[in-house]
């Protein structure tokens, strides 16, 4: 397989301990991706937007795709989706919802707003590094990612 360019992945996690989970998981899957993080749904909203803190494209490029978290404060990952996914703008951005929700009405508006993936959060260390891989295998090796944002 060709060697691609590794994309910017942005993260909306407000839970600081996830975050550094998630940014552990794709160090050990050895995943060259850079990760930008942000709180909640509000910021995710201004980074994509390039908006305050996020004006700056050098340091807020346009990701390749987004790991969503559903529960978070201000604006929640439901409504951030329903705006993103409405905006012809950014709608082209793949979603991936990475969640510790179980609620079947969360994975079929998730779906129903546009989303790429659906994934609830493993518990374990070693569930989500491998969760990771494959999301990264899948989604940065084989998948065709739209470009030029």
């Amino acid at each position: 397989m060709e060697n691609r360019k590794p994309i910017d992945i942005l993260l909306a996690e407000d839970d600081e301990d996830d975050y550094l989970l998630i940014a552990e998981a794709l160090e050990e899957s050895r995943l060259a991706n850079k990760v930008h993080w942000v709180k909640d749904g509000e910021e995710l909203l201004d980074y994509l937007c390039r908006r305050g803190n996020y004006a700056n494209p050098e340091e807020s490029p346009r990701p390749g795709i987004i790991l969503l978290d559903l529960n978070m404060p201000r604006k929640d990952g439901r409504e951030a989706l329903q705006e993103i996914k409405s905006d012809p703008a950014l709608r082209k951005i793949p979603i991936i919802v990475l969640t510790t929700s179980k609620t079947e009405e969360d994975i079929l508006r998730s779906y129903d707003l546009g989303v790429n993936s659906f994934i609830r959060k493993p518990v374990q260390f070693e569930d989500f590094v491998e969760v990771i891989k494959v999301l990264g295998k899948y989604w940065f090796e084989i998948v065709e990612l739209p470009g030029g944002f």
